[in-house]
C-alpha cells in the first residue's frame, strides 16, 4: 500500500495503466518535453513545452514547438491537454503556439495567483494583467483528477522550487517537473521567491512515497560529471541513489546542503523573459501600442 505524509489526499495510482512517453529534449535550455499518450486510444498530452528565443536579438521561433506538432500530426493523436509543472524561470512555454496548432487545454497549479501576484508587482505589470491565473484553461489543487482517453490523470501540490509546483501522474509515469532531478542531479534550487527549502523536501517526499516502481520523467538534466543527457528514473532509484535526498537523508541536511548551494547560484539565463511569458501562460506581454515587449527590472530579482 502506498502512503503518504499527513494531510495529504490519497491518490488515485494506477501501475496498470503503461501510457506512452515520448521526450524531446531542447539543448539550448536543457528542457525536457513530453507528449504523453495513451495506451487505449490517440489521446494524448504535452508537458512542458519549449517556446524557442534568441534574447540577445528580441527573436522569438517555435523550431522545439514545430517538433512536437510534427509528431503529433504524424502519428494522428488528439491532443488533450497541455500542462506546466510549474512556472518556468529558465525556458519560455510553447503553450499557446501548440494550442492554436491543435486544440486542447492549458493546465497549471491554482498556486499560479501566487506567482503572478508576486511577479506582477515585480514587473510592474498594470490592471489589466490579471492575476486569478485566467490566461489558463485549468488551475488544479492537490489531488485534482482530469481525462486523457482512457487514462484518469492526477496532479500532486509539490510546492518548494515555486509555489505553484505540480507533479502530474498519468498511470505509471509521474512528471515531477523541477522538484527533482536524475539521482545524480538531485534536486532543483529553492531560492526564488516563494521557494523553500524546506517544503522542497516535504514535496520530494510525497513524490517518493509513489510506488517503487512508478517511472519519473524530468523536465531538466545538465549531465553532471560529462554523462550523456537522461529524463527517465524511478521512484525507487530516486529513493536508493539520489544525492540529496536519498538513503533516508534527513529533512535538517537538506535544507542546509539546499540553503548553501543555492546561495553560490547563479540567476537563469532567461528568468527575465521566462516568468514574463509563463505566468501568462505562454503569451508574450505587449505595450501599450500592442507590440511584444518584454521588461528588464533593475536590481528586482
Amino acid at each position: 500500500m502506498t502512503s503518504y505524509p499527513e494531510n495529504t489526499p490519497s491518490y488515485p495510482v494506477t501501475m496498470d495503466v503503461k501510457p506512452e512517453v515520448t521526450p524531446f529534449f531542447d539543448p539550448a535550455t536543457n528542457t525536457i518535453s513530453y507528449v504523453v499518450k495513451d495506451p487505449q486510444s490517440n489521446a494524448c498530452a504535452v508537458v512542458d513545452s519549449v517556446m524557442d528565443i534568441d534574447y540577445a536579438a528580441g527573436r522569438i521561433t517555435y523550431d522545439h514547438a514545430d517538433e512536437i506538432i510534427a509528431f503529433i500530426t504524424a502519428n494522428d493523436l488528439k491532443l488533450e491537454w497541455i500542462i506546466e509543472t510549474h512556472v518556468h524561470a529558465d525556458h519560455l512555454s510553447a503553450a499557446p503556439y501548440i494550442q492554436q496548432k491543435l486544440g486542447g487545454k492549458i493546465g497549471i497549479g491554482d498556486k499560479i495567483m501566487i506567482v503572478q501576484d508576486t511577479f506582477g508587482k515585480v514587473f510592474n505589470e498594470g490592471t489589466e494583467f490579471q492575476r486569478d491565473g485566467s490566461q489558463f484553461d485549468a488551475l488544479f489543487k492537490d489531488g485534482d483528477s482530469y481525462q486523457i482517453g482512457s487514462i484518469e490523470a492526477f496532479a500532486i501540490y509539490t510546492p518548494g522550487h515555486t509555489p505553484a509546483c505540480m507533479t502530474h501522474v498519468y498511470g505509471d509515469a509521474a512528471f515531477v517537473g523541477d522538484t527533482l532531478f536524475m539521482p545524480d542531479g538531485g534536486s532543483a534550487r529553492a531560492d526564488f521567491p516563494g521557494g523553500d527549502a524546506g517544503t522542497l523536501y516535504d514535496s520530494i517526499q510525497k513524490v517518493l512515497a509513489l510506488p517503487d516502481e512508478m517511472r519519473l520523467f524530468m523536465c531538466h538534466d545538465y549531465g553532471p560529471n560529462g554523462r550523456d543527457i537522461e529524463w527517465e528514473t524511478t521512484v525507487g532509484d530516486e529513493k536508493a541513489h539520489n544525492i540529496h535526498v536519498g538513503e533516508g537523508k534527513s529533512r535538517e541536511e537538506f535544507v542546509q546542503m539546499r540553503t548553501e548551494r543555492d546561495a553560490t547560484l547563479d540567476m537563469p539565463r532567461l528568468i527575465i523573459p521566462s516568468l514574463q511569458v509563463n505566468m501568462r501562460a505562454g503569451e508574450v506581454p505587449t505595450d501599450k501600442d500592442g507590440r511584444p515587449m518584454l521588461k528588464v527590472p533593475i536590481n528586482a530579482l
